[in-house]
């Protein structure tokens, strides 16, 4: 209970309550019952769910009749799939990575490993034909997706030892999702895939010896920092990526296009604020991390990279020998990485790695 007022006074002194409020909901208009994977008032994500179904309402004007519901408060976090499948809830918010268990494929809209960063998914996504694959893969469960949210390039983990070889990762207990889960056990690690809600007692307990969530802004409300010292900068397995705004493909053949175009507005506004957001506040939570609470910073080495490069190659294979569909996600993916990763290197990333040359920074 104490952890629970915790986090929900650290995301009050975050954001207007404005933005905290339950959406209000109109008299009259379509209702949209919305989902989400995340706890209520639960710092980064949680909020950044909170804030897309208010600005719904707030755009509708009353034509949609908006109500959300957190993590366990309709139905648990890894049940919001086919609550809005079934047709009982008209949208969840939540990582498509969950889901792989329906469709391997359904990874590539969150996040891969040494896949795309936010902004060359984002690019995927909108301009070279990813939207249309998404809505590919999600049809098939009778769903519509939209991007919402974006986190960046996520931290290596948090760990209760240094790893300073892929043999330190050996039969250790890991919380990771989706196909970056799939890589660290290919490397020996026993993963699993828990809810955000639920990591922090599995971690203090022992239940598990690492985790990965997010990065330090997300991170630091979360506390890992009681049982796991060694934190790990930038991860192979959520280089970026996004959320999904995942609705009842019936409701949304029932939406007028205004209507359609109201949703469209208030997830891609919602999808820049996320990563903004995160942008902002990682490097003030990362100083909080280190000189509050003595956490130990590190970056895995290049053996263990590449180590997780040669588990990730394998994956790659793997789902592609799901299905004729995972296989063309996949195609169209790896070309656009290349294409758009390649070109980002030459600009981009000349840029970045010379500005930090010159200024000095880390």
């Amino acid at each position: 209970m104490e952890r629970r007022k915790f986090l929900k006074g650290a995301a009050l002194a975050g954001v207007g309550t404005a933005a905290l409020a339950a959406p209000a909901i109109a008299q009259g208009g379509k209702t949209l019952t919305i989902v989400s994977t995340w706890p209520r008032d639960f710092p980064g994500l949680g909020i950044s769910a909170q804030r897309l179904a208010a600005r719904i309402a707030q755009l509708s004007d009353g034509a949609l009749n908006v109500e959300y519901f957190a993590a366990g408060e309709r139905v648990g976090a890894f049940d919001c799939f086919d609550e809005v499948a079934s047709g009982n809830s008209q949208a969840y918010i939540g990582a498509d990575y969950y889901w792989t268990g329906k469709h391997p494929a359904l990874a590539y809209f969150t996040a891969v490993p040494f896949g795309m960063t936010t902004v060359e998914w984002n690019a995927w996504i909108k301009f070279k034909g990813g939207q249309e694959l998404w809505n590919k893969v999600s049809g098939e469960f009778g769903l519509k997706p939209l991007m919402c949210g974006a986190t960046g390039t996520q931290a290596g983990g948090w760990f209760n030892k240094e790893i300073e070889s892929a043999d330190d990762l050996k039969g250790l207990k890991m919380r990771i999702p989706g196909l970056g889960g799939s890589v660290m056990s290919k490397l020996g690690v026993s993963t699993v895939s828990l809810p955000g809600g639920q990591i922090y007692e599995n971690l203090v307990s022992g239940a598990i010896e690492a985790t990965e969530w997010v990065g330090p802004y997300n991170d630091y409300f979360m506390k890992f920092y009681e049982a796991a010292k060694y934190y790990y900068t930038g991860g192979m397995h959520e280089p970026g990526g996004g959320l999904s705004f995942g609705m009842n493909a019936g409701f949304w053949g029932s939406l007028t296009d205004w209507e359609k175009a109201v949703i469209e507005a208030a997830c891609y506004e919602e999808h820049g604020a996320a990563f903004e957001e995160n942008m902002a506040k990682n490097g003030e939570y990362m100083t909080k991390l280190v000189n509050d609470h003595g956490v130990q910073v590190r970056a895995f080495n290049d053996d263990v990279w590449d180590a997780m490069g040669e588990a990730a190659a394998e994956v790659f294979a793997e789902t592609r020998d799901h299905s004729a569909l995972a296989t063309e996600v996949d195609d169209s993916f790896q070309a656009n990485l290349r294409e758009i990763g390649g070109t980002m290197a030459k600009f981009e990333g000349t840029f970045v790695n010379q500005r930090n040359r010159v200024l000095g920074l880390a």
